[in-house]
């Protein structure tokens, strides 16, 4: 197969506007935070980025405090027309602003720049564009004649689309009137407080948005605040088990956005050149660093070695380097943490009898970094089928009819996404009436809109987050 060589095009660092240090914002300005400083790290490199400020449980009850003053007294009471008006101004702003947003990402996260560029703050702005546009019309949400509020929430947020994650859970609790606390994960906390910056720059009243850099600690503080109404959460099963319990008997609301195992299921009839790059999308977009990621491959096997052959020689062509070059397909792994656990998974997938094939693309010689992996000879005990890897691993199983793929694709705790690939409707849509998944795309993958609702169930949590559905979870009748 040929393939072409690119010369370097690497976007500038300097894009970013990157400062030397950082501080959490509370009630309308950045303040020195009571907790020990963090520094994060470019995961290209290793080298530190710069210095992060972070809360202490004392900075939680002033942020928890800040938010129900202005909830009470400003932003609450604000007719919903006047709360619009300041998301479209973050809106705008965040659009403006793309270019230093997405490099700033590329740099904190380690994905490649070109998603950073043209998927995850398009979509950013694009929800709270969205959201801004129903501040006014929550009357016609179907939520109630005349829905209210929940008060303060509280949302913590992971390290895959620290930005985006963010406007995920900004754009409705704002919209509907609430007033929030977000605190951002540890090793990438970085554009959450640009956004605070900009929100500030809209003109968005003191309280109204809080961010809390910190690890662990400051997210428990957070959660198990009573002076919140409401937790939104989106990262490891394990951690929203954690929460729950903590919720479990407060009277305050949760939503949880979880892990996910999704199968990505290919008939005999589907478009296979498609297929294979909706499966190469679904599984090495953003590292396999995605809750919703196609991480199980099911392919009927009547076409299992042909799909299987062009599926490989696809991957031999994905550019695994700098994330800043326009050029790479694959970035960098998130932290150190994340790759060790990639590299156990792994190796447990050797060590339990499947087929490990990696590519020969060249890695950097610095930074950290993890090659497109596939193992084939799959079962459905083994672990790289059954756990949540995380990384740029797929994970490749068989099946004959549709029966036996609806019943593989289920065999699991998760429920958070899937796709299927087949040239007739009614396939996909018998198939996809069995799935048991929150999400299910056919014929394509890791497909995100605004007015779409995101979100699984069984261990992949409860709630949907956008479109009108997802307001229902920050309102009450």
């Amino acid at each position: 197969m040929t393939t072409w060589d690119y010369a370097p095009a690497p976007e500038s660092a300097a894009l970013a506007n990157l400062q030397p240090s950082y501080r959490p914002f509370v009630d309308g300005a950045f303040v020195d935070g009571g907790g020990q400083a963090l520094t994060t790290v470019n995961p290209a490199t290793e080298e530190v980025l710069a210095e992060v400020g972070t809360a202490s449980a004392q900075d939680v009850d002033r942020a928890v405090a800040a938010a129900r003053r202005a909830f009470e007294k400003t932003w609450g009471p604000m007719p919903g027309a006047e709360r619009a008006k300041y998301l479209y101004r973050i809106a705008r702003i965040v659009a403006e602003r793309s270019r230093e947003l997405a490099v700033l990402e590329t740099l904190d996260n380690g994905k490649p720049i070109r998603e950073s560029r043209d998927v995850d703050v398009p979509t950013a702005s694009a929800h709270l564009f969205h959201h801004a546009g129903w501040a006014d019309k929550l009357g016609y949400a179907g939520l109630g004649p005349d829905p209210k509020p929940v008060g303060v929430v509280g949302a913590v947020i992971p390290w895959n689309f620290p930005l985006l994650m963010a406007a995920w859970k900004i754009a409705p609790a704002l919209a509907c009137g609430n007033t929030i606390v977000l605190k951002p994960a540890e090793t990438t906390p970085l554009t959450a407080l640009v956004l605070a910056e900009i929100a500030a720059e809209a003109g968005l009243p003191a309280g109204v948005l809080n961010v809390l850099p910190g690890a662990g600690d400051v997210g428990a503080a957070l959660v198990g605040h009573a002076g919140l109404d409401k937790v939104a959460f989106t990262g490891s099963t394990d951690v929203g088990k954690e929460i729950q319990r903590t919720l479990a008997g407060t009277g305050r609301r949760l939503t949880l956005e979880l892990g996910g195992k999704a199968a990505n299921i290919v008939y005999d009839d589907a478009a296979i050149d498609q297929a294979v790059e909706g499966v190469v999308d679904g599984i090495f977009f953003n590292q396999g660093h995605v809750c919703c990621a196609g991480s199980r491959l099911l392919v009927q096997e009547s076409i299992a070695e042909e799909f299987s052959e062009l599926l490989l020689r696809r991957i031999e062509t994905l550019r695994v380097g700098d994330p800043l070059d326009k050029n790479t397909d694959v970035g960098a792994i998130n932290s150190r943490a994340q790759l060790e656990r990639i590299v156990d998974l792994a190796a447990a997938g050797d060590a339990e009898g499947a087929v490990r094939w990696t590519s020969a693309c060249p890695l950097p010689e610095r930074g950290l970094y993890f090659p497109p992996t596939v193992f084939s000879g799959v079962e459905q005990t083994m672990r790289v089928a059954r756990e949540e890897i995380f990384g740029p691993v797929l994970s490749v199983l068989t099946f004959r009819t549709p029966e036996e793929a609806v019943a593989k694709a289920n065999n699991t705790p998760y429920g958070l996404s899937a796709g299927i690939w087949t040239e007739k409707g009614a396939k996909a849509m018998w198939t996809a009436q069995r799935l048991r998944a929150g999400v299910v795309w056919t014929n394509t993958f890791n497909r995100f809109d605004p007015a779409s609702p995101f979100g699984g169930y069984r261990e992949s949590g409860f709630g949907r987050e956008g479109g009108r559905a997802g307001l229902e979870a920050y309102l009450s009748a």
